[in-house]
């Protein structure tokens, strides 16, 4: 199954609008949501010396083999090659954005946890950009990131943002790793997963702290005409935007408010919120640098092997806290952190009950 950054909950809101000023939107929402998206299931680099500026030296981690494509706006894919790994800057904005993003994301998996691509053995990062005519989304396929170039009404097109880059590959990451099922609380777990790392990719990029970092999800996609700010935010679910066509970011922060719903595999992008938040408490209750502590048990109990595909809410907190206690010890604060982010959006009660 593919994983797209754009709920069709509000593509369908775009979709069924009569606004004339959005007409162009409207068309282009409908054209996005029937067309079907196919699923497919070390080198060294150079680097400018610090102690000596102006060398070059060779470092001795992997670095990222990348591939851009070009759909020519066709729903065809992969497309035509147009930069690889070793080519300069080709001059398109979308090609050489998505190849910085690519790139951006595998520093940080690496620096984080040493982990080298989306399978962790150097596979390739391959990405075709300018899909479709006014394509309204981005999408992991299982192979590629596609990207679309938006409408230009409502979105300006996906290859700008690095957490709509970093949150699809981190599907990618994630089926490497067993998979969570996309569909209900399992599915909601799979979204929240690219969220969070989609949001610590970008605080690694820009050296943010947790203090100092948006926790924003797809800033930057929406025109100026749009009122909001993103697709959906970790430090306020349901916050993200409030727009007459749009309507209201639907998502919760707390198990009171689960959406109990058939649309969109289960509500897996709208009950993501709940999972999103449990993390950003977690983070925000531990400092400092959000991917060194918090990132480092999400991304032990992701990789751990024990998680299982259906896994509901708690059975993933309680993996979380598992990994806690195994990287920094029981009743560390690293795990009192991760019990009270659970507790606080009310997937675990005092610390062990579940409620999911």
């Amino acid at each position: 199954m593919t994983h797209a950054i754009v709920p069709p909950y509000l593509l369908a809101r775009i979709a069924a609008t009569r606004e004339p000023t959005w007409a162009r939107a409207a068309e282009a929402a409908r054209a996005t949501l029937e067309t079907p998206r196919e699923y497919r299931p070390v080198r060294s680099r150079l680097r400018m010396s610090i102690e000596e500026p102006g060398t070059l030296v060779v470092e001795s981690g992997p670095a990222p083999d990348r591939t851009i494509s070009d759909a020519q706006r066709l729903e065809r894919l992969p497309g035509v090659r147009v930069r690889g790994e070793d080519d300069p800057p080709s001059g398109d904005v979308a090609v050489d954005e998505a190849f910085d993003g690519l790139g951006a994301t595998f520093d940080f998996f690496w620096d984080a946890y040493q982990r080298s691509s989306i399978d962790g053995l150097g596979g390739p990062l391959l990405a075709t950009v300018h899909y479709g005519r006014d394509y309204d989304n981005a999408f992991w396929n299982g192979e590629r990131m596609v990207f679309g170039d938006g409408d230009g009404e409502v979105f300006v097109g996906f290859t700008g943002s690095l957490t709509v880059i970093a949150h699809e590959l981190t599907h990618g990451v994630t089926e490497h790793e067993g998979g969570l099922l996309y569909e209900g609380q399992s599915g909601a777990l799979n979204e929240s997963v690219s969220d969070v790392f989609g949001a610590l990719t970008e605080q690694h990029h820009l050296e943010q702290s947790v203090d100092e970092a948006s926790w924003l999800i797809g800033a930057g996609i929406f025109t100026d005409a749009v009122e909001g700010v993103a697709l959906r935010s970790l430090a306020a679910p349901g916050t993200a935007y409030d727009d007459d066509v749009l309507g209201r970011d639907p998502q919760p922060a707390h198990m009171d408010d689960y959406v109990q719903t058939q649309d969109d595999n289960g509500g897996v992008h709208i009950n993501s919120g709940i999972p999103n938040h449990a993390f950003y408490l977690t983070a925000r209750a531990l400092g400092g640098r959000a991917w060194e502590r918090a990132g480092l048990i999400w991304y032990r109990t992701l990789t751990s092997g024990t998680v299982p595909s259906t896994a509901d809410f708690s059975t993933f907190a309680r993996a979380t806290l598992t990994a806690a206690e195994a990287e920094y010890g029981e009743g560390s604060e690293e795990v009192d952190a991760v019990r009270a982010g659970w507790t606080g959006v009310g997937v675990l009660d005092d610390g062990s009950d579940d409620r999911a």
